[in-house]
This record gives C-alpha cells, structure tokens and sequence, in this order.
C-alpha cells in the first residue's frame, strides 16, 4: 500500500507504529491518502480529482476514527472522551473545509496539505501512542500483561 516515493509528502516509518497491526494499516492509508493529494497537485490534476480524493481521504478517516474509538470502549482506555473530541474537532474542521471547497470559496493547496500532515503526524505521534502504551502495558491499570493480544481475538 504505501509506497515510498521520495516525493511523498509523508513517509511511513516504525515511530509512527502504535503496535496494532489493524490500526497501523489504517495509518498507512491515512498516509497514503495524503501523498495522493499532494501528487494530484504536483501533477495539476484539477480541482476535481483533487477533491475525489479528499472526500475518499474524509470517509476513510471517519472510518479509522470508528474503529480507533471501538477499540478504545472496548478496552475501557481511559483517555477515550478526549481522543474522541479530538476526532470530532478534526472531522468537522474538514467538513467545513471540504463544504469551502465544493462552493469554491477555497481551494485544495499545499497549506491544507501541511494542515492534514501536521494533524495526522501529531495526533498519531502525541494521541495515538498514548492508548499504543496502554495496550502494551495490557490495559486497564497495566498491572497484568494479557495471555493474548486483544485483537487477535478477532
């Protein structure tokens, strides 16, 4: 899936791994999305396949965003409302965004470029690899590592 072309505007490497093989997938396509943005633009793709991707990029992370919070209930991961208002504010930022951009009061750029990078590394760097270390501590007070990962359950 991720490709590593030098001219990618995110590169995927293990710092960004939250120790979840599910949830690093959905990284990866999170980043992914992203580089297919910037390459869209570098090319002069146009407006239009610009915003197929970003409304495909939006979908996926409403997705990604599901899954994140399911598993996090399901852990009983103690930050889980505030990550949660993080995705929240996340997702209504772009929605505005993309509403600027369908009635053409913006245009996708290289300044949302660096405000979706900027957001996705530090959310996964800061957020994310908070319930990454609960998980590895073995949930809820950490004192007992699981027999099995949670997630190979399923």
């Amino acid at each position: 899936m991720t490709t590593d072309n030098k001219h990618d505007l995110l590169q995927w490497s293990d710092e960004f791994s939250v120790g979840v093989p599910g949830i690093d997938d959905q990284h990866r396509t999170l980043f992914d999305l992203v580089n297919k943005i910037h390459a869209a633009i570098l090319e002069h793709k146009g407006t239009a396949a610009c915003t197929e991707v970003l409304n495909e990029l939006v979908n996926y992370t409403r997705i990604h965003f599901t899954v994140e919070e399911c598993i996090m209930q399901i852990t009983e991961f103690p930050g889980y409302e505030q990550h949660c208002a993080l995705h929240h504010e996340l997702v209504h930022d772009v929605v505005v965004l993309q509403e600027k951009i369908h009635s053409g009061k913006a245009a996708i750029s290289f300044e949302l470029l660096q405000f979706l990078r900027n957001w996705l590394t530090k959310h996964i760097l800061g957020e994310d690899m908070k319930y990454a270390d609960f998980f590895a501590a073995g949930g809820d007070d950490g004192t007992q590592k699981p027999k099995k990962p949670w997630w190979k359950f399923w």
